[in-house]
Parts: C-alpha cells; structure tokens; sequence
C-alpha cells in the first residue's frame, strides 16, 4: 500500500477560494499527497479590483528540475490556469515525458469569451497540450476554443452536437475521456446545469438543479473532486456526479449566508464528507 501523490499545476491565491487554495484541502480530503507547482502567487483573484501577483513563469523550471533530481514520482499530474504561452511550453516539456496520469483543467474562459489575459497564441499552444491529457475537463467555451469553432448563440446546445463535440476532443488525446463542465441543453428548461461525460466512446449526462449566480472557484472545486476520484479508481460518471453533488451543495450554503461571488464556495464546512 502507498499514498497517491498528485502534482498540481495551478496558481497559488490567498483569498477568493479559487485554484490551489481550493484544490489543495479537498485532494488532501480525499486521502491523495498534493504537491503544488505555483505558476502564480496571488493575493486575491483577478475577480476583485485591487490584487497582488507575482508571476512564477521564471522559477518554474527550476522548481521542476529540483523535483527531477530528486527522483520524484507522481501517480497524477493535474494543471489548472496557465497565464502565458511560455508556461503552457514548460508545462508541456514537463508532461511528454511523464508516465504519470495527466487530467488537465483547460483554464481559458466563460460565457463564450477567453479571459482578458489569454491569447490567440496561448489557445493553439493548449490545443496542443491536450495530446498528453487522459482526461480533459473543459467548459463550453473551452471546448469551443479546443475545437476552433464558434461558440453556440446563447450558450445553448443540443445533446448531438455535444457529444460530437467531446468525441472530437477526446481524438486529440491520448485517454479518450472528456468532460464538457456546465452546459445548458436545449432539451433543459434553463432550471438546470449538465455537466457531459465522454468516456471511450461511453456518454452520460449529469444534470443538477441550477442554483444562484457564477460564483468564483466553483470549478476548482469540480475538478479537484473529479480528480480525486479518478485516482482513487471510481468510474468517471461517477466521479462527476460526487463531484457536481459537492459543489451544489457548496453553493447553497453560500447561498445561505449571502456570499460575494467572488468570495467562492464555503466548502471547508463539508470536507469530512468526501471519500
């Protein structure tokens, strides 16, 4: 028997509950070593107006190298927000030689458009990125930036497309597992939020009732209990539902004490429920 250890590729932020702040206690909860690659420290995020940041780009090679040299192994690597094309580069010399599990967070935008800070460059170089992935776990606009296409009006999609969507994808990796977090179907009266699995050909739909707005970290949180899971053996299907179960949750509760959206989700109140 041995601990799992994941290294978790992600900026590091003091307050919001977002990226490794988040990601961290709730891998760790779920009985996995967690080991952070900073590609950022920040403050606060970039969802409140006034922030500190000090970029890594520079310091992650030689962070790696020391992980080399010291003969350390991973059984996962997971990466989340990557802030230039020059990280997306390191990261992705850091992954081809990797024999570990490779789950990537797509970190690129929402609401049909790339955040302020990405690129036109920075989106080719992540589409590269994914033939190391075993799973990827994009949103809708990210699936349409992986995929170059337009983004469907009004952030509406049929079931059929979607899955051609996830199938695409998932050709460009080397897993064949593809989640497409967040959608609004067509089939749905807009009360719910589907989150599409596509897992070696095998689809599913796991539907949850939507609750409130967009609340910062909301997917950090999705993706740290998905990738915990899947280390763990669980079904990807699975992983999902316990995943979109959390964060439901999560978000009542901050529902229930009237959190700023960009405070995030109160999770640290149902840590000892995750297994």
């Amino acid at each position: 028997m041995k601990q799992k250890k994941l290294a978790l590729i992600n900026d590091v932020t003091g307050f919001g509950r977002c990226s490794v702040t988040v990601e961290l206690p709730i891998i760790s909860a779920m009985k996995i070593q967690v080991c952070p690659l900073p590609t950022a420290i920040l403050s606060v995020h970039t969802g409140f107006e006034n922030y500190f940041m000090d970029d890594y780009t520079d310091k992650m090679n030689d962070y790696i190298k020391s992980w080399q040299l010291n003969n350390l192994e991973f059984d996962a690597i997971a990466t989340g927000f990557l802030g230039s094309a020059a990280q997306i580069e390191i990261v992705k010399e850091f992954l081809k030689n990797s024999q570990s599990q490779i789950l990537i967070d797509p970190v690129m935008g929402d609401h049909g458009k790339i955040y302020k800070s990405y690129t036109q460059e920075m989106c080719i170089k992540m589409r590269k990125l994914l033939r190391y992935a075993d799973l990827v776990t994009p949103n809708l606009t990210e699936a349409c930036q992986l995929l170059n296409i337009p983004y469907p009006e009004g952030g509406v999609i049929s079931d059929s497309k979607l899955a051609i969507m996830a199938a695409n994808i998932a050709t460009k990796t080397r897993g064949w597992r593809v989640v497409i977090t967040g959608v609004n179907l067509e089939m749905d009266d807009g009360s719910n939020i589907t989150n599409f699995v596509f897992d070696n050909g095998k689809i599913d739909f796991v539907t949850s009732k939507k609750l409130g707005s967009d609340r910062s970290g909301a997917g950090d949180v999705f993706f740290a209990v998905v990738a915990a899971s899947i280390m763990n053996g669980e079904d990807l299907t699975a992983a999902v539902r316990k995943a979109a179960d959390f964060v439901t949750k999560c978000i009542e509760h901050a529902e229930k004490l009237n959190f700023a959206w960009n405070y995030g989700l109160p999770f640290e109140e149902f840590l000892t429920e995750l297994k």
